[in-house]
């Protein structure tokens, strides 16, 4: 890595091919070089790439067109998983470029009806889409991304020709990638997102939704090849910066539902699974509902992203029959984790700046671990890192 860890978003207002992403990080400031010499470690024979400036509706981009001189063969997974293995690539590229050309064979094996060793085509065997997965892997680790956020994906309408014939559109092979990410249609006649786009946001992407907080610190805008209607550029627009918690409103979700016939001893675990699958944060009330019933409300707030998991789990986790759920404004401070130096060693807490200025509050899991390693009162561990607190701000 060159850079230290970032945070990505794709903002996908025009759709997403390969091509498109791997012009937008060479925007965003791959060097062209870098590129070519990790392409290079592929035995892919000779690849041209034709890298040039451009313009859509006035604004900047870069366009990226991929060919290889002497005819490629058709391909199957197999093929390809056996060219990054043969490959110089680190290991962790070559395992997420495995990953993204696997989703592609499954998707074209579901839709057609065969075995994924079976498939083969020219969208993953062509070498336009081996560079465009590669380079795109090579850019977000050179450009030191360590998560990326994309937002909702548009979905265009009509036909189109491809070597398996005249398929609607959306591909039935993005449909099947696109699965559980936030999609909309939009009143265009050409294909937005191409199967490989889909298998790259399905691969790379950790969450899709509003921007993430961040301090900005690089753009870059990658040009698709169509033209689309209603003057609409046909650009994605990549914007990489460093991490950081909001302080302004965030839009969350709540979701809420009334439970008179579910035995509560299962919250803890119902607690962990909706956290670990995107709930900001979770709570139980005990509650007096009609007729004297004693009742829980379960409460889960989330971003609108997770939405959909977080009511699928409540409705398979617990005995709810219905849920509600509204957009609500919330506030946060920025917060970091620090070390905080006490008798037992360095202990992690997290350090809140507020209007009055910072302030350490103790971890509890930490606090706990210490207490239960050294066999200490727990009150003891936090007095010592709010005391150390106390002796930073003297």
């Amino acid at each position: 890595m060159t850079l230290p860890r970032a945070i990505a978003y794709l903002d996908c207002f025009a759709g997403i091919s390969g091509d498109m992403l791997l012009a937008a990080l060479l925007d965003a400031g791959l060097p062209e070089q870098v590129l070519r010499n990790g392409l290079a470690r592929l035995d892919l024979g000779h690849v041209d790439l034709d890298i040039r400036a451009t313009q859509q509706q006035g604004l900047h981009a870069i366009r990226v067109q991929v060919s290889s001189r002497g005819d490629q063969p058709l391909r199957r997974l197999a093929d390809l998983l056996a060219i990054l293995h043969g490959s110089t690539l680190p290991d962790e590229i070559a395992a997420t470029a495995a990953k993204a050309f696997r989703l592609l064979a499954e998707a074209e094996a579901a839709v057609h009806g065969i075995a994924v060793d079976d498939v083969h085509f020219h969208e993953i065997g062509a070498v336009d889409t081996v560079v465009d997965v590669v380079g795109a892997i090579i850019g977000l680790d050179h450009l030191g991304v360590g998560k990326l956020v994309a937002s909702p994906i548009p979905l265009g309408h009509g036909s189109i020709d491809c070597a398996h014939g005249r398929l609607p559109l959306p591909a039935p092979a993005v449909c099947r990638l696109l699965q559980d990410v936030p999609v909309y249609g939009i009143d265009c006649a050409t294909e937005l997102v191409t199967p490989t786009g889909a298998a790259l946001l399905k691969t790379l992407a950790s969450s899709f939704g509003p921007m993430p907080p961040m301090t900005i610190t690089a753009t870059g805008c990658g040009a698709g090849s169509r033209t689309l209607a209603g003057n609409r550029p046909n650009l994605l627009r990549l914007i990489i910066g460093a991490p950081r918690l909001a302080e302004e409103a965030q839009q969350v979700e709540i979701i809420e539902t009334n439970l008179d016939d579910w035995n509560p001893e299962g919250f803890p675990y119902l607690c962990e699974v909706l956290l670990a699958r995107g709930a900001l944060d979770v709570n139980i009330t005990a509650i007096q509902m009609k007729k004297g019933r004693p009742a829980f409300r379960l409460q889960a707030v989330c971003d609108p992203a997770h939405g959909y998991e977080i009511k699928a789990t409540i409705l398979s986790e617990t005995s709810a029959i219905g849920l509600r759920f509204r957009r609500e404004e919330r506030l946060t401070l920025p917060r970091e984790q620090v070390m905080v130096a006490t008798r037992w060693g360095s202990v992690a807490a997290k350090k809140v700046t507020g209007p009055a200025g910072t302030v350490i509050y103790p971890e509890y899991e930490e606090c706990r671990r210490i207490a239960a390693e050294h066999q200490v009162p727990l009150t003891a561990v936090y007095r010592q890192v709010l005391q150390a607190d106390s002796d930073r701000k003297a």
